[in-house]
């Protein structure tokens, strides 16, 4: 453990330089730049709003709010685990060269997509200007949400990205498993119009309790009931520890496959 400490602390500039590199890419020849990490939420908020608000105007209060909370948190997870999938893989040509921290790859994918989120938050505020949502003091608590979600997302990252490395197929379904989640996942419409059986798998769904920790603090204005903090906690910690154990027990065998 100690040793991976100080590997991390010794290749952090790399991965700083890395998510350097990641921004300028993303958003070479763009005339906006890092602005769209605040208008893409808001044009996808607008354009759903548009199409769900009237069918769930009884049931939810202040729907475009509703939307952009659930989908802030939706988004980091769709974006990290997406692209830490495929970062060993990217990285192949470097990884032959020199000596670096494989894990290095996922995780610099996983906090480059948490930078944009924190970028995109400033949607959300300005939504809840614009609509006159009421701010709740309990709204201060949104990091530790989002940074419980960080944790899970790296987990998934490190499992993924190890799979990818033998079965390229993993890309193909992960999009099917992304957009099953989306609809899984109460983003756009109430929990309460779900049928009792399908609300009792709900708990299965890691995305319904970061969803809803989110929603609690920044949109209810309520504290996590402790069901919620266990949930997300447990599944952060699950997802971590099965990320390094498969990520660490494979990582040697990558050379022979990227």
């Amino acid at each position: 453990m100690k040793g991976s400490l100080q590997s991390f602390f010794k290749y952090q500039y790399l991965l700083i330089n890395l998510i350097e590199r990641d921004f300028k890419v993303k958003y070479r020849r763009s005339l906006l730049g890092i602005v769209w990490s605040v208008l893409n939420p808001l044009l996808m908020m607008l354009v759903i709003t548009a199409v769900f608000s009237t069918f769930f105007k009884n049931d939810i209060r202040n729907f475009p709010v509703y939307l952009l909370t659930g989908q802030l948190m939706f988004n980091f997870f769709s974006e990290a685990t997406n692209n830490a999938m495929t970062s060993v893989l990217g990285s192949g040509p470097l990884i032959k060269k020199v000596y670096i921290p494989k894990y290095i790859f996922p995780m610099e994918k996983v906090l480059f997509s948490l930078v944009n989120t924190l970028f995109s938050m400033v949607a959300v505020l300005l939504v809840m200007l614009f609509t006159g949502a009421p701010f709740y003091t309990t709204a201060l608590l949104f990091p530790v949400p989002i940074l419980l979600l960080t944790i899970f997302n790296l987990g998934v990252g490190l499992i993924l990205s190890t799979l990818t490395v033998f079965f390229r197929d993993i890309i193909h379904l992960y999009g099917v498993v992304i957009t099953a989640l989306t609809y899984f996942t109460p983003l756009f419409y109430p929990v309460s119009i779900l049928p009792p059986f399908i609300r009792s798998l709900l708990v299965c769904n890691p995305m319904y309790w970061y969803v809803s920790m989110f929603r609690q603090v920044v949109y209810e204005g309520t504290m996590p009931t402790p069901h919620q903090w266990i949930a997300c906690v447990l599944f952060a910690a699950v997802a971590l520890v099965m990320g390094l154990w498969i990520f660490k027990k494979k990582q040697d065998k990558f050379i022979l496959y990227i």
